[in-house]
């Protein structure tokens, strides 16, 4: 499997496939990464942070991370950089670099897109918790057509975002590259919420 470099971004957070997510950007190294994305038009990875913080000396990030891509850009009143980005295909990280900067870069593998399978029926309760938090919450998928409620990847991927799940389980669903097993891993957890 031939690797790609890819410059990390690690955060206290999991960025899934489809998901957006703001960040602000004021250390030289990100915004050095920024002006690399829009000079390429690529995107960056964002990890799960290991052992690290956010801010300062280079933090170890979790083996598996999404490709963020910038969706929108804006200044706020102390001149810090606000980015949008969205999430797009996962990557395994085979290796890491520290360049003089502090930017850390992956040697990163892509993982294969998710398959389009449906929804099992065993998982069909998992598609109505969804339907239900949608409406409650509204948001950008509130609107979203019925067959996506089908889709066995975008109901994991959607519910991975909405719950108030720990970074941990969040970084375990993006660990797994079976749609149904994601799945079959929130039901556990749904289940035991319930008990």
């Amino acid at each position: 499997m031939e690797l790609e470099s890819l410059g990390l971004f690690p955060l206290h957070a999991v960025l899934v496939p489809g998901a957006a997510l703001g960040l602000r950007v004021f250390e030289p190294r990100y915004l050095d990464l920024v002006r690399d994305c829009g000079r390429n038009g690529g995107g960056f990875g964002i990890c799960l942070i290991m052992d690290g913080e956010e801010a300062g000396a280079a933090a170890k990030p979790a083996a598996f991370g999404t490709e963020a891509v910038i969706e929108d850009f804006d200044t706020d009143d102390m001149g810090v950089l606000m980015l949008r980005v969205r999430g797009r295909r996962r990557f395994r990280v085979a290796r890491t670099r520290v360049r003089d900067n502090g930017l850390v870069v992956g040697e990163v593998e892509w993982r294969e897109p998710d398959p389009d399978e449906e929804l099992r029926p065993e998982h069909g309760l998992l598609a109505l918790l969804l339907q239900r938090i949608l409406e409650q919450a509204g948001g950008e998928h509130a609107d979203a057509p019925a067959a996506r409620f089908d889709d066995a990847a975008w109901v994991g991927w959607r519910l991975s975002e909405l719950l108030p799940l720990a970074n941990l389980q969040r970084q375990a669903l993006l660990q797994e590259d079976d749609p149904h097993a994601r799945l079959q891993q929130l039901l556990g957890w749904v289940s035991d919420e319930l008990k």
